[in-house]
Formats: structure tokens, C-alpha cells, sequence
């Protein structure tokens, strides 16, 4: 059945996530409209598409002991010179993020982490310099507040478009398992789903 990439995530919610999607563009960041405005959970991670069900098991487990809780962003700042990230800094909600992501990787994806896990949206990635410089200077004013009621699952396609599999809200009885995946090219969705909060 081979492998996908997958990723969870909270999703930033409309109209901050369509927002940010579109000021990401205007700064050069050609991922921009591939990569739903979100906070990482579990970065990208490759996964045997038979391990699917069992994840989305987990997922569901993690969110029905979960509760909602109030998340804020407020300005800017920047992972440079260690990556070539600004990212809106997470003001409330940070450590909830933190003990969420600890039990979803506690499953059957356990993976390390590149770097410490640090809660952030990202605004710009892997563009110039001068480009991230004009990224962070037009949102140091930024805030948004909203309150995180779940989190999601996403797929990278072949096309690299990030593409939302289920949501998890908190609380709920564990959904029933995702079926395997088996989507081809012509079957992807030509357009990027919308984020849920």
C-alpha cells in the first residue's frame, strides 16, 4: 500500500487562516496556499498508509480527553539564524500545545523532534532575507485570539498541497478509524480545504 506523509495540527480559523495564507503569498513564500495556517502538532512524518486506522484510533483517544482551550497570537519573531522561519508567537495556549503534541506522539507515530518543540505560526519560510524581514515588520502589530476546540489530521498529495483527512474535536467519543487511504492524482482535490478550528 506504501507510505504518505502526514501532519497534525491546529488549525488557525477563518478569516485569520485565509488571512495569513494570503499575506504568506504577498511576501514571497511560494508554499503559502499548499500549507493551511496552522499550529504544528506533529510535523511532517512519513507513515505506512495500513498504520493509518491505528493513528486516527489514537487521535481519537487524545481528543476525547482533551478540552478546549483559548488561544492567542500576538506579534512576531523569528527561528533565524538557526532556520529561516518568522512565525507569530503563541501569547496563550502555548502550554497546552506543548502537553497536546507530548500525547500525540506518544502513539504508534513516536518520533524525535528536529529541534525543541515550540508552538508558533508560521508566516514566512525559506525566502530572502529582506522578504522575512518585510514578514516581520507588517505583523508586529498582529493579534488574533480564538478557542482551540480540536485538532486535525492532514496529507501531503504528490502535488505537496496539505490536505485535511479528519478533525478531532475535544471531548467527543473517539470517532471510528479512517479507512485506508487509496487516492490517486486525479481523485486530489484541486482546491486547498479551508482550516477548522
Amino acid at each position: 500500500m506504501g507510505t504518505t506523509t502526514i501532519g497534525v495540527s491546529i488549525a488557525v480559523p477563518e478569516p485569520y487562516g485565509r488571512l495569513l495564507q494570503d499575506l504568506r503569498a504577498g511576501f514571497g513564500d511560494p508554499a503559502a496556499h499548499a500549507i493551511p495556517t496552522h499550529v504544528t502538532l506533529l510535523p511532517p512524518t512519513e507513515l505506512a498508509r495500513e498504520e493509518l486506522p491505528r493513528f486516527g484510533r489514537h487521535l481519537a483517544r487524545v481528543a476525547a480527553d482533551g478540552r478546549p482551550f483559548t488561544m492567542r497570537l500576538d506579534g512576531t519573531a523569528t527561528f533565524r539564524p538557526v532556520s529561516p522561519v518568522v512565525y507569530l508567537r503563541i501569547a496563550e495556549g502555548g502550554t497546552d500545545c506543548g502537553a497536546l503534541q507530548e500525547q500525540v506522539r506518544s502513539g504508534p507515530v513516536a518520533r524525535e523532534l528536529q529541534f525543541p518543540y515550540h508552538p508558533h505560526v508560521t508566516v514566512a519560510h525559506g525566502i530572502s532575507d529582506d522578504a522575512m524581514d518585510r514578514a516581520q515588520a507588517a505583523l508586529a502589530d498582529f493579534t488574533a485570539d480564538w478557542t482551540a476546540s480540536g485538532f486535525a489530521l492532514y496529507e501531503q498529495g504528490r502535488d505537496d498541497v496539505w490536505r485535511q483527512l479528519r478533525v478531532y474535536p475535544f471531548g467527543t467519543e473517539p470517532l471510528p478509524p479512517l479507512p485506508h487511504q487509496h487516492t490517486s492524482a486525479a481523485t486530489q482535490p484541486s482546491r486547498i480545504p479551508r482550516p477548522v478550528a
